[in-house]
């Protein structure tokens, strides 16, 4: 692992205080860093805080907020809980998936966009809801995805 991303960790673990506790917190802040976890990110991590290098990789592979392989500049999750599936999630995450050229849990071969699919994005009222970023598309239609999208070129 390059010596930045080693100090960039060691600060974080520094920061949390150091305990087996402060794991979630440390991989949140890798993952801010870098994007997502690697596995050598996840390893050095799960040493310095004594957490045996399974529990770390069940931590992050339990948590939907994490991610092991790199995700797209702009993050999209279609949200596929009860009221979106009914308003039509389903067909606008195969609308993205073709307009993208991509699957679900997958990235564009240019790094912009990954796309994920999500239970709940917890705005039931807003069905069917897509999230680029922190941004929430809502009432979403499928004759609207080029035009969301054309906002994250």
């Amino acid at each position: 692992m390059e010596p930045g991303k080693k100090k960039s960790i060691d600060a974080s673990i520094k920061k949390h205080k150091s305990s087996a506790k402060s794991l979630i917190a440390v991989f949140q802040d890798i993952q801010k860093q870098q994007g997502y976890l690697s596995e050598e990110a996840v390893r050095y991590a799960a040493d310095k805080l004594k957490v045996p290098a399974s529990r770390a990789f069940a931590v992050a592979t339990f948590y939907s907020a994490f991610s092991l392989i790199p995700r797209g500049r702009n993050t999209i999750d279609v949200c596929l809980g009860t009221a979106c599936h009914i308003k039509g999630g389903g067909r606008i995450a195969e609308r993205i998936s073709r307009h993208l050229q991509i699957k679900p849990e997958d990235r564009t071969r240019d790094g912009r966009f990954s796309l994920h699919t999500v239970r709940c994005l917890g705005c039931c009222a807003l069905a069917p809801v897509v999230k680029v970023n922190n941004d929430i598309h809502a009432d979403t239609t499928q004759d609207r995805i080029s035009s969301i999208l054309e906002k994250y070129q």
